[in-house]
């Protein structure tokens, strides 16, 4: 019994080799014919436990840097709370930020799957033996499986899933199921990598115009995201970033002067009435992208693809799909849930929010990843 997976990012391989772990064969198929990779990415103590969970622990601690401890301030610098990761997430699952070209490649090392690229799926229908995939050259090929890995605008969603949108209201539902943007959050963010200015720990300053964030990836360069707060425009001109951050701390500053590599891109949210029909799944992004508030992207990404392979392994894959999204439903949602509780703190007149954030956001942060540290249910 063959499964096709959809995407050859991180939630595509890390579900490729979830499979092969448990002896299931599988085929990954990703349009691309090279990635790169991006930028960086962060990894929150879930994130670290999953990946050792498909056997990476020993590869991970190679990369990048753990991060012990965060720091929020305010635009002028003061330090308005601080966690101490280290000690909320145990030495087994401390947080890293790693470069995402290598968390890709360490994923991919010695994976026992075929990756063809670039092979792009044009469309996927269940069918009364598996899914019926159609690629871009026009062949068809029927598989017993289809996992849906390829991220916020999936052609497995499009093509197979057909959830019904989100409620008019609801944050992600200005676009329907194909990926949106949050109501209250900016519609989009810079991401970059420049020179540590001497930052040593997840470091964010917040004021009125917008939010910076600095994570050390190493001892010489920092990974940074930047968006506006309240919903505010971030353009695409690089421009805005010297604008709207210019009078921040001076690490601030001595990174506006020295960035390397450079990304804007959209906030998108993907929130659907279901992630199954027959026998084709959505994992990742392409079934709940979220704003990267909670950096749960990759981390919620392979533990869909855990626990499908579980599933899957039992050989009983008649409604394991449905199966599957029950089992993971009730951590995306409470994830999803901490995202808009954030977002509505963030459009608080920034007065306001400094004079709370030192009494409230401990308690946010240990309400949000305190059931996260706890293992997520499996079959």
């Amino acid at each position: 019994m063959d499964v096709l997976v959809v995407g050859g990012g991180i939630a595509g391989l890390a579900t490729a080799r979830a499979l092969r772990r448990r002896d299931v064969p599988v085929t990954v198929a990703e349009r691309g014919d090279t990635d790169a990779g991006g930028l960086a990415i962060n990894l929150p103590g879930n994130a670290v436990t999953g990946f050792a969970a498909l056997g990476l622990a020993d590869g991970l601690q190679k990369l990048g840097r753990t991060t012990r401890r965060r720091e929020y301030r305010s635009a002028r610098d003061r330090l308005l709370f601080a966690v101490d990761e280290d000690a909320f997430w145990g030495p087994e699952a401390r947080p890293r930020c790693v470069r995402r070209s290598d968390l890709l490649a360490l994923l991919a090392d010695g994976l026992d799957a075929t990756v063809r690229r670039p092979l792009a799926v044009t469309g996927v229908r269940p069918s009364a033996d598996g899914a019926e995939v159609t690629f871009g050259d026009g062949t068809v090929k029927t598989f017993d499986f289809v996992v849906g890995a390829d991220g916020v605008h999936s052609i497995v969603r499009a093509t197979a899933i057909d959830g019904p949108a989100p409620s008019a209201g609801e944050p992600g539902s200005a676009g329907g199921r194909s990926g949106t943007q949050s109501a209250l959050l900016s519609a989009a963010s810079w991401r970059f990598m420049a020179p540590n200015p001497g930052v040593d720990c997840w470091t964010v300053w917040s004021g009125k115009g917008g939010a910076f964030l600095l994570i050390p990836v190493d001892d010489d360069t920092v990974y940074g995201y930047a968006s506006a707060t309240g919903g505010g425009t971030v353009s695409a001109d690089a421009g805005w970033l010297r604008n709207t951050f210019g009078d921040y701390p001076a690490p601030v500053r001595r990174v506006l002067d020295g960035l390397t590599d450079l990304y804007h891109s959209p906030v998108e949210e993907v929130r659907t009435g279901t992630w199954a029909a027959g026998n084709c799944v959505l994992v990742g992004d392409a079934a709940h992208a979220t704003a990267p508030v909670w950096a749960q992207g990759a981390a919620l990404a392979v533990e869909d693809g855990l626990v499908l392979a579980d599933l899957l392994a039992d050989g009983d894959w008649d409604g394991a799909g449905a199966r599957y999204e029950q089992l993971r439903r009730g951590r995306v949602t409470h994830v999803q849930a901490a995202t808009d509780r954030f977002s509505r703190a963030a459009a608080l007149p920034v007065w306001l929010r400094d004079l709370l954030l030192p009494r409230i956001g401990p308690r946010t942060y240990r309400t949000t990843y305190d059931p996260l540290r706890h293992p997520f249910p499996t079959p």
